[in-house]
């Protein structure tokens, strides 16, 4: 069965999505999972990779690797990597960034795989974006801090929908009702610690603080409309969520 959790922002480091990482490790449905970071979108980042390990190694009690990209290894190696992951974790950063070098170094394909086999895809941010066919991103802000705007990043595609993390909290609102009205489709917008989580042909909103909200935001004949998605809820088909 396939299975995604996309949070919308909230610091790892600070278990501000703590709620949301405990959930992300049962679904891997192991005593001891193996789980598999990637920091590609942080450039490695090296404490981002040790607040990986204190969460979910020290305080998940995950076995814990790190996939480093930026002086990549072997092929193998990182297939191998990924074919033994039980859970993955993409963490946030730079999305553009981050898709070109996974699909320059084939890690895109892997990630399918890994998603056909079950493995748990999650991830944060730009982790978020990168399960949906697009994402809004700040990745312009890394080339010309000055002079930036949101942009739409493709990603996998595993999720037939675009993503919009940090919704409120970077005051993303106007730029993706933009992006749906131009290109139509379902968007599902994500607050910081927010997530929704598909699992299979059903999905859910996950929280790890009161304040986070989620939200269906679609085109129709009256403009670009907004639904909030309620952890309430529980499960519902992604039928209700896709239409």
């Amino acid at each position: 069965m396939q299975k995604i959790v996309a949070i919308g922002g909230g610091g790892l480091a600070l278990s501000e999505t703590l709620a949301i990482d405990r959930e992300i490790v049962q679904l891997a449905e192991r005593r001891r999972p193996r789980a598999l970071f990637f920091p590609t979108a942080s450039s490695d980042n090296p404490d981002y990779c040790k607040a990986f390990r204190l969460i979910y190694g020290d305080r998940l009690k995950c076995q814990c690797d790190v996939l480093l990209l930026k002086d990549a290894p072997t092929r193998a190696a990182m297939a191998r990597s990924i074919r033994q992951a039980d859970l993955i974790y993409v963490g946030g950063g730079n999305t553009l960034k981050m898709m070109r070098r996974w699909r320059h170094l084939g890690i895109d394909r892997l990630l399918v795989r890994a998603w056909q086999r079950g493995a748990v895809l999650s991830g944060v941010s730009a982790g978020a974006n990168c399960w949906f066919q697009y994402g809004s991103s700040d990745s312009m802000k890394f080339y010309r801090p000055h002079d930036w705007r949101f942009i739409r990043v493709r990603g996998l595609g595993l999720l037939p929908a675009a993503c919009c993390p940090h919704y409120h909290s970077e005051a993303r609102e106007a730029s993706f009702a933009e992006m749906i009205a131009k290109r139509g489709g379902v968007g599902v917008a994500l607050d910081d610690h927010t997530a929704l989580s598909v699992v299979g042909d059903r999905f859910r909103v996950l929280v790890s603080r009161s304040t986070g909200r989620a939200y269906r935001i679609a085109r129709d004949a009256d403009g670009v409309l907004q639904n909030p998605l309620t952890p309430e809820s529980g499960w519902q088909s992604v039928t209700v969520l896709l239409r």
